[in-house]
């Protein structure tokens, strides 16, 4: 798979998991990117700006195969652009692509061990929070005091 930076819109077909059949339409155009897809039965459109994407990047898809695609912060919403093993072919690619949509090219992922999970139980969600604990708390333990045998005075028009 190989698409042309100079031949810009254009409109193809990638594989997606989590759409009905696999299959999700692509529409690429110089200033946005329009991700069409059926979930179950349910059509939907996806429209992102080609400036919301963090670049293009190489990312390995086996020992010798790598994918150039257009990176996004969701790993979903990540377009590839060409598939190739010649490494000289998918730099001049990506230094084309980068020039056309304004990205950086970004380097190339290593691939390393997910996050750890967070824990889900908060140690410190049953205390105050901050705000409060920068307020005093408030007098209801202290004995008001009355004043009884004293005469009042009132002002009055």
């Amino acid at each position: 798979m190989r698409l042309d930076p100079l031949s810009l819109p254009i409109r193809f077909d990638a594989r997606d998991v989590r759409a009905d059949g696999g299959v999700r339409q692509v529409e690429l155009h110089r200033e946005r990117v329009v991700l069409r897809r059926r979930v179950a039965g349910m059509r939907m459109a996806v429209n992102v700006r080609v400036c919301d994407f963090l670049g293009i990047g190489l990312r390995g898809l086996d020992s010798d195969a790598q994918m150039l695609a257009l990176i996004h912060r969701d790993p979903s919403l990540t377009i590839p652009l060409a598939i190739s093993a010649d490494r000289a072919e998918l730099d001049a690619a990506s230094a084309m692509w980068s020039e056309i949509f304004s990205l950086p090219v970004l380097p190339e992922e290593k691939r390393a061990e997910p996050a750890a999970r967070r824990r889900r139980c908060n140690v410190i969600a049953k205390r105050r929070p901050r705000f409060l604990v920068r307020r005093r708390a408030g007098d209801t333990l202290r004995e008001l005091s009355n004043h009884r045998g004293e005469r009042e005075i009132i002002a009055r028009n």
